[in-house]
């Protein structure tokens, strides 16, 4: 790796100073590698198995047209997800666009109109937001009379399970919904012990209100998934953790069977629910991502770890720290400077393989209220498990970097970030 530091460093032609930041950082990041490594390695075999256990072959790789009825490919891949996520039942559609309408498809299945549904993990995402609506906007959950609460995290970033109980107790929620990362906020991920607490903690007041997980970004990082650990239903995107880079699009649903058909019936239509959907060049992609997603997590978890030892060298605060137990690949850098954030995106933009001559601006983009700054020049539109860094344009102004197919490369892109920031020179690319 010196040889690749070298070359990096006379490229950037960075201070003796810095210089000796970066190799700090490198060296105090490999310690914390090997229990990432641990995981990945778990996580490879668990998923190895669940490929064997269901005959997959390279016939499944194969697409099909039109209703995709007799699609063994999907029903195969389908299959090792619902063992892999330890799920009754999954489905995997190349037609779910992201991670946003995966979430939704499980919100419309499953609520009615009149009914209340709960987050307990803070504000969600500005997407989902979106989702819910204000004052029965067209097409969102509150046109259908479907109301929305929710409850902060404590101020350490854990379940507040005294308003848990207290909210429990006086309404009826059929849904709990929790979003295990961070998203646009400053609190802390949810690691999956403090999930199997708070999921324990509800069916022993609620036992009947189902537990939904928006478990996007967080797939692989640890040893156990949400659906393990008492939740009842979870949901994802494949342009991050379980495409592995190599899936072109697509979404999944995973957990209790009667809940899965529910939300099936939204990506399509009752009566022929999860029965449908073409695969097209879907399969192959989707395959062999998933059978690399733990190699391709562990150098984005690599990658975000030396990431937050360099900028908190930096003087920058990092969430999570350098030493903070992980349970997503997301790594916010917090930079309270709107400028700092652009010419942060800037430096990871001039750093991809494509569109590196690009220069990102912010702007408004669909889901979100405030504009949002994003880099990332991806082999796959919008893939956030390659590298990309992206954030909304308010305070604290905060970067959040995340994915990497290669360790390598996100090392490259934080260095050159991290000169713009040591430098504190706002300028366009070297």
């Amino acid at each position: 790796m010196s040889l690749f530091i070298k070359e990096i460093i006379n490229d950037l032609k960075v201070t003796d100073k810095y210089e000796k930041i970066i190799y700090q950082s490198i060296e105090e990041s490999k310690i914390l590698f090997n229990n990432i490594e641990e995981i990945a390695g778990f996580n490879q075999y668990k998923i190895l198995k669940a490929f064997q256990k269901n005959k997959a072959t390279d016939f499944h790789l194969n697409g099909s047209t039109g209703y995709g009825y007799g699609d063994t490919g999907r029903e195969t891949l389908e299959e090792i997800y619902k063992d892999i996520f330890k799920a009754e039942k999954a489905i995997v559609r190349s037609n779910i666009v992201s991670g946003t309408h995966a979430l939704a498809i499980v919100l419309f299945g499953l609520l009615k109109p009149g009914d209340s549904f709960l987050s307990i993990s803070g504000t969600p995402y500005d997407t989902l937001l979106k989702i819910i609506g204000k004052n029965k906007e067209p097409g969102t959950l509150s046109e259908l009379n479907i109301n929305h609460d929710c409850i902060d995290l404590t101020q350490e970033s854990l379940f507040d399970f005294q308003k848990i109980a207290e909210l429990l107790k006086e309404k009826k929620y059929p849904l709990i919904c929790i979003q295990r990362s961070k998203g646009y906020s400053s609190r802390k991920s949810i690691l999956i012990d403090d999930i199997k607490k708070v999921c324990q903690f509800i069916k022993e007041i609620s036992p009947e209100t189902i537990i939904f997980i928006d478990n996007c970004y967080g797939e692989f990082v640890e040893t156990q998934e949400p659906i393990e650990v008492g939740a009842d239903i979870i949901a994802g995107s494949l342009i991050k953790n379980p495409g592995g880079g190599l899936a072109l699009r697509g979404g999944y649903v995973a957990g209790k069977e009667e809940f899965v058909l529910k939300a099936s019936y939204r990506l399509t239509a009752p009566g022929i629910h999860e029965d449908v959907t073409s695969a097209l060049d879907f399969n192959r992609t989707a395959f062999q991502g998933l059978f690399i997603s733990p190699l391709i997590v562990e150098q984005a978890l690599k990658g975000a770890i030396f990431s937050s030892t360099l900028f908190s060298k930096l003087g920058f605060e990092t969430t999570p720290s350098p030493n903070e137990k992980r349970t997503d690949i997301v790594q916010g850098i917090i930079l309270k400077d709107p400028e700092l954030l652009k010419e942060f995106c800037n430096a990871v933009q001039s750093s991809c393989p494509l569109d590196s001559f690009v220069r990102p601006t912010a702007s408004q983009l669909p889901g979100y209220d405030d504009a949002v700054i994003m880099a990332g020049g991806t082999f796959i539109q919008g893939s956030s498990i390659e590298l990309s860094v992206d954030g909304p344009m308010r305070d604290p102004y905060t970067a959040y970097l995340q994915g990497g197919l290669s360790f390598y490369h996100v090392v490259y892109a934080a260095i050159k970030a991290g000169k713009v920031l040591f430098n504190k020179d706002v300028k366009s690319n070297d």
